[in-house]
C-alpha cells in the first residue's frame, strides 16, 4: 500500500468523527474524507507530507464539506452554522463514550437499522474498509453490499435519525453490533482482502485498542471480555503466519516459539473469567477455541475433540455455515478425511473461498488429486490475500 494511502486509512475515522460531529451528514463526511484523498495523492508527492497529516486531512476534508454545502441551498441553514473552519466553541459532553471513534461507532449502531446494515456502514465510514472488502467480510457480491449502504444512508436521511452522543442507555442495544465491527475490523487487517499486502497491522491493533476501551466501559459484559481475548489470542500468532516470501503458514507448520506469550498469557487469563461467569457466548466460545490451540505445544498434541464440542455449542447459538465449517475441520482430525469432507460438502459456501481450500485439503489426504486440483484453483480464484494466494498455488502444484 503506498504511504498517503496508509496514513489516510490510519486516519479515516477521525477524519469522519469530526466532520460528522460538525456537519450531521453521514454522506458529506465520507465525501469530504474521499475528496481529501485525492487532494493528498495529487500534493503530498509535490509538496511532502506535511507534520499532521490527520490535521491536514482534516481541514482540507472540511473545506470540501463547506463548499458541497455553498452548492445545494437545501443546505444553507447547515451551511451558516457551519460558516467557520476553525470554531473556538467548546465541543458538546462526550457522554459516558470518551475514545472518539468508539463513540461514533456506537453512534452509528442506531437500533433504527437492520443489524447488518449498521456494521457494514460503520465499517465503510469509520473502519476505511472498502465496499469490496465489507462485502467479503459478509460473504455477499460487492453490488448486493453497495445496495445495502446505499438503503442504509437514505434509511438515515429519510427517517431523520439524529447523530448525537449515546448516553449510558443506548449502549446495551448497541453493543452487539459495535462488537461484529470491531471483529470484521481485526479480521480485515489479520487476513486483507487487498492484492498488495496480506496483514495490515494497523486494523489489528486499532480493534484490540478499541476491544480494551469497551472493556473498561463495561467490564461487567463477558462477550466483551471474550471478543478481547479472540483478538489476543489470534494476534499471538501474526508474526509466525507468514513466511519471509510472504507465503502463508498455516497453524500445523508454524514456529509456535514465535508466538507471543504476552498475548497468550493475557487472552487465557480472559477465558478463564469468562469460563467462571458462565455465560457463553459467541466471542467466548471462540477465544476457548483459540485458547485450546495456544495452549497445544504441537499440532498433533491440540485437543481437537475439546475444539469439536466449543464449536458445537457455537452452532447451537449461531448455526452459520462458516460455523458448520470450522467444526468439519475439527472432525476431520478426530474421525479422518472421509467423515470431515461429507459434513464439508454439504454446506453451501460455493462463493467462500475457505469451503474450497478446506475441501482441496480433504481431497489431497484422500489421494483424490484430480478433484483436489480443481478445488484449490477455485480457492485461488476467491482468495483475495496474496499470501493466500501462493500457499494454495505451492499446494496444488505438490498434487501428483
Amino acid at each position: 500500500m503506498e504511504p498517503i494511502e496508509q496514513v489516510f486509512r490510519e486516519e479515516h475515522g477521525r477524519v469522519v468523527a469530526a466532520l460528522v460531529r460538525r456537519f450531521g451528514d453521514l454522506d458529506v463526511a465520507e465525501d469530504a474524507a474521499a475528496e481529501a484523498l485525492v487532494v493528498a495523492l495529487e500534493k503530498w508527492p509535490l509538496d511532502g507530507t506535511p507534520p499532521n497529516p490527520g490535521g491536514w486531512l482534516t481541514t482540507t476534508a472540511t473545506r470540501k464539506a463547506l463548499d458541497r454545502l455553498r452548492r445545494e441551498s437545501r443546505r444553507e441553514r447547515k451551511h451558516e452554522e457551519a460558516a467557520v473552519i476553525s470554531d473556538s466553541t467548546a465541543h458538546e459532553p462526550t457522554g459516558v463514550v470518551d475514545d472518539d471513534r468508539l463513540r461514533l461507532i456506537f453512534t452509528c449502531c442506531h437500533p433504527a437499522l437492520a443489524p447488518e446494515a449498521r456494521v457494514a456502514l460503520t465499517l465503510r465510514l469509520l473502519g476505511g474498509l472498502s465496499v469490496a472488502e465489507i462485502a467479503a467480510a459478509f460473504l455477499v457480491p460487492e453490488t448486493t453490499m453497495a445496495q445495502r449502504l446505499t438503503r442504509a444512508k437514505k434509511k438515515i436521511a429519510g427517517a431523520h435519525i439524529p447523530f448525537r452522543v449515546p448516553e449510558a442507555s443506548d449502549l446495551p442495544g448497541r453493543l452487539d453490533a459495535v462488537l461484529a465491527v470491531v471483529y470484521l475490523v481485526f479480521n480485515e487487517g489479520y487476513l486483507a482482502t487487498s492484492p498488495t499486502v496480506s496483514v495490515r497491522e494497523d486494523l489489528c491493533a486499532e480493534a484490540i485498542r478499541l476491544a480494551r476501551l469497551l472493556r473498561a466501559l463495561l467490564p461487567e459484559v463477558p462477550e466483551i471480555a471474550g471478543l478481547l481475548a479472540l483478538l489476543l489470542l489470534t494476534d499471538a500468532r501474526r508474526a509466525a503466519r507468514f513466511s519471509y516470501g510472504g507465503e502463508l503458514v498455516t497453524l500445523a507448520e508454524q514456529d509456535r516459539s514465535a508466538w507471543d506469550s504476552t498475548l497468550i498469557a493475557e487472552g487465557h487469563a480472559l477465558v478463564r473469567a469468562c469460563l467462571a461467569q458462565n455465560r457463553p457466548g459467541r466471542y467466548q466460545l471462540l477465544a476457548a477455541v483459540n485458547a485450546v490451540h495456544t495452549d497445544a505445544p504441537s499440532m498433533a498434541d491440540t485437543d481437537w475433540a475439546q475444539i469439536a464440542t466449543l464449536y458445537g455449542q457455537l452452532a447451537a447459538i449461531d448455526p452459520s455455515p462458516v460455523v458448520a465449517l470450522n467444526r468439519a475441520v475439527a472432525v476431520a482430525e478426530l474421525d479422518g478425511p472421509a467423515v470431515g469432507l461429507a459434513l464439508v460438502e454439504a454446506l453451501e459456501l460455493e462463493g467462500y473461498h475457505a469451503w474450497h481450500a478446506t475441501r482441496a485439503d480433504l481431497l489431497r489426504r484422500l489421494g483424490r488429486s484430480d478433484e483436489a486440483r480443481t478445488a484449490y484453483e477455485r480457492a485461488i480464484a476467491l482468495s483475495d490475500n496474496p499470501g493466500e494466494s501462493a500457499y494454495l498455488a505451492r499446494r496444488r502444484d505438490q498434487l501428483a
